[in-house]
């Protein structure tokens, strides 16, 4: 089964049962399940990336075994030998060889840092066969002279012991990350009945398991579909799960229901594709079995694959780390510029010289960006509900030019640098009652909402193809949404870098900012 794509969803005829609800008319958290307010109130805690954990992991091992290395030389050979390059070659070599071994062997995931000591022989077997063959090529290639044998066996000796320790230790911080939440799955299951009786108690099944399960969400409201299963609550209605998301972290969706049911799964899909969450079906009520690969695995249950969160594990860490190093750059390339703007506004109108305005942001949390003020103190419009036109009188002489070259827009690397609720590059964040033709956006574009499954951006793809200034038809924010979706899709750091470059450029080619 391929992954169900964006088209597939928006071929789904929209009605009322089936459209994402807009954010003002969600379901309050007053109205949900008092099981579900409850849930909300506990502990929510960020996550730890899984994949981040398990790649740190893997250079502090490397770096561990290397530096034993060098412990050992210096304590053994270096007040005799000095620091010969054939020692500080294999030191290296041999931590990098080693961590492959133990990665052959599966150990770096989550579940088997948990089972130390189950698998402590298993580590010690891998990086015993890497030195084993290292003195192995030593010999053959009579190297003895080159290498001391007693240097090797120390090492060797020092890394077990080492590996030992640190896994030891490893194994309590994973068990405290999970128990505390930072490192557990936060899951919901889609769909009730026996169906996720049967998946409830295969995942209890497993011992490893790094899950915890909220409870159950299901539109159905008949005995088909109960209000606990194996001792999990149901919580809601699909509905109700957009709004339990938006304030409480989940992250991963489990949908129960089998495979033939590609209608009903394409409807609740529609409402939760807009959400910044790993989505899986459930594979053992399906009689269709595919190949091993095509499935992803919690212990040994299968799961299908359908939507998987965008930017995630180490893409987070580079792209926080690109806005972070590039944003303090251009914040002090800019400060310049910015201490001219902002004493052209000061002097042009009364009133402050920034603008804050509240805005859409990452999984529709409200997020307060800042502007350099383009318009009369007197008429400014912090909720967007009228378009700025053309020869605007709101608009100061100043803030036309501003506005044009949007220079207006610096400060949000404040927003960047300091506060990190925007990106460099993404979509831009809309405010809260900004329109097209007289309609909110969301109701102008299906699936609006899933331009918020990442970071808003200062700059991005919609703006650098054209789609920047007045949305005055719903073709316009149509495009613009359109260029959004596209950048989520297929977002690279160097997809990013080529937004910034051609900003620039873009400013000067468009003629519809006001």
């Amino acid at each position: 089964m391929k992954k169900i794509s964006l088209s597939d969803l928006q071929q789904v005829a929209p009605d009322d049962a089936t459209s994402a609800p807009r954010p003002d008319a969600e379901v309050t958290a007053e109205k949900l399940a008092s099981a579900a307010r409850a849930m909300q109130s506990g502990a929510n805690v960020p996550a730890i990336s899984r994949v981040v954990l398990e790649g740190l992991v893997r250079f502090a091992e490397f770096l561990l075994i290397t530096a034993v290395g060098f412990a050992v030389h210096f304590v053994y050979l270096a007040h005799s030998e000095g620091y010969g390059s054939q020692y500080l070659i294999v030191m290296p070599l041999i931590g990098a060889l080693s961590v492959l071994a133990i990665q052959s062997s599966e150990l770096y995931k989550i579940s088997a840092f948990r089972k130390f000591p189950a698998d402590g022989l298993q580590i010690a077997g891998a990086v015993t066969i890497v030195y084993g063959s290292a003195l192995v090529f030593i010999f053959f290639l009579k190297l003895d002279a080159v290498y001391s044998r007693v240097f090797m066996l120390a090492w060797y000796l020092g890394s077990l012991a080492i590996l030992t320790g640190e896994r030891a230790l490893l194994a309590l911080i994973v068990d405290r990350l999970i128990s505390s939440g930072r490192l557990a799955r936060r899951t919901i299951l889609v769909g009730g009945g026996g169906a996720a009786d049967i998946l409830l108690n295969q995942l209890a099944a497993q011992p490893l398991a790094d899950l915890q399960i909220l409870g159950i969400f299901d539109d159905r409201t008949d005995a088909r579909s109960p209000a606990v299963v194996a001792g999990f609550p149901k919580l809601g209605t699909v509905d109700d799960l957009i709004a339990f998301s938006r304030r409480t972290r989940i992250d991963l969706i489990i949908f129960t229901l089998p495979i033939t049911a590609e209608a009903r799964i394409l409807q609740m899909l529609r409402k939760l594709w807009v959400l910044p969450i790993d989505i899986r079906l459930a594979a053992h009520m399906n009689k269709l079995h595919f190949r091993p690969h095509s499935y992803s695995y919690i212990g040994s249950v299968p799961l299908i694959d359908i939507f998987d969160k965008p930017i995630a594990g180490w893409d987070v860490v580079l792209k926080y780390a690109f806005d972070k190093i590039v944003g303090s750059l251009c914040l002090v390339l800019l400060a310049p510029v910015m201490a001219l703007v902002a004493l052209a506004v000061k002097l042009d109108s009364k009133g402050p010289v920034l603008f804050r305005q509240k805005r859409y942001g990452f999984n529709n949390e409200i997020v307060e960006v800042f502007k350099f003020r383009s318009m009369r103190t007197d008429l400014l419009d912090f909720g967007a509900t009228k378009l700025v036109t053309k020869d605007d009188p709101r608009v100061t002489r100043v803030g036309r030019f501003i506005r044009k070259t949007s220079l207006d827009e610096l400060p949000q690397l404040f927003n960047v640098v300091f506060k990190g609720n925007l990106s460099l590059v993404g979509p831009r964040p809309h405010a809260l009652h900004a329109k097209a033709a007289e309609r909110q956006y969301d109701e102008v574009v299906d699936g609006y909402f899933a331009r918020h499954r990442v970071s808003p951006g200062i700059t991005g793809w919609a703006q650098i193809h054209g789609w920047r200034g007045e949305t005055d038809t719903p073709e316009k924010i149509q495009g613009r949404v359109e260029c959004d979706l596209y950048y989520i899709e297929n977002w690279s750091i160097v997809l990013d870098i080529y937004i910034l470059l051609a900003t620039p450029w873009a400013l000067f080619k468009n003629r519809n900012v006001y």
